[in-house]
């Protein structure tokens, strides 16, 4: 008993510090943006509130792609609205678009991995937003655009990649009791090349990421300049 509320304990403090860390990073970022939009707390609270909850529902609209990697990885668009929003907003806003995201998803649906996958959720996809909207808000341009939505599907899929060999795949055989074994078993009925945690995350974990990442990004690109007015209320 104690040592399970020692485990939870230390699961909040570890979690709330790196969102912290997280947080932090984008707000300093935009010190060095001479090109921010100019919003009003009270707008700007509404344009987050608004896109974390489409993405929230976004979020329980997720779906597994059972060709590539086991049920309980699934992809969804949820990032989508975080990234538009971060787009025009800047990168702290997308952060806290995030945690708004996760928040209303959990009270709407509540969790079913101890907030662990909600928590893996929402670093990952500061994975993916963060390096897209800072690159872009260097420079407001399709280019940058473009380069900031590749290298922030890089950034995903590394840091994916090793967040789930290092601590969620780990965390996941420790919550629900499956031994590891059985874990990378079930990645090796899909793939015959998934032996252990490192080919279960190259040819698992990696290429569904890596998919989220340009799904997100071709539509990010495409959709921005066009939903700017409606969604925002200004041109972008």
């Amino acid at each position: 008993m104690l040592e399970t509320l020692q485990q939870n304990l230390s699961f909040v403090v570890i979690s709330a510090l790196i969102a912290a860390v997280i947080a932090l990073g984008a707000k300093y970022a935009e010190r060095f943006f001479k090109d921010m939009h100019k919003v009003r707390p009270a707008r700007r609270i509404c344009i987050i509130a608004i896109c974390g909850a489409i993405a929230a529902v976004l979020h329980m609209l997720d779906f597994p792609l059972l060709f590539l990697a086991p049920e309980f990885y699934k992809l969804d668009f949820s990032e989508l609205p975080v990234m538009l929003c971060g787009f025009y907003l800047g990168p702290s806003a997308a952060v806290f678009c995030e945690v708004v995201k996760i928040l209303l998803k959990l009270l709407l649906k509540g969790t079913s991995t101890a907030y662990v996958g909600d928590f893996a959720n929402f670093v990952v996809g500061c994975s993916l937003v963060l390096p897209a909207v800072i690159i872009y808000h260097t420079k407001k341009s399709r280019n940058s655009a473009l380069i900031g939505c590749a290298v922030g599907t890089l950034v995903l899929t590394i840091i994916g990649s090793l967040f789930n060999a290092v601590y969620l795949l780990p965390k996941f055989s420790q919550l629900y009791g499956i031994p590891m074994d059985a874990i990378i078993g079930m990645g090796t009925m899909i793939n015959g090349g998934i032996t252990n945690v490192t080919s279960f995350v190259t040819l698992a974990v990696a290429p569904l990421n890596l998919i989220k990442g340009a799904m997100i990004s071709i539509l990010t690109v495409l959709l921005y300049k066009k939903v700017a007015r409606p969604l925002f209320g200004r041109s972008a």
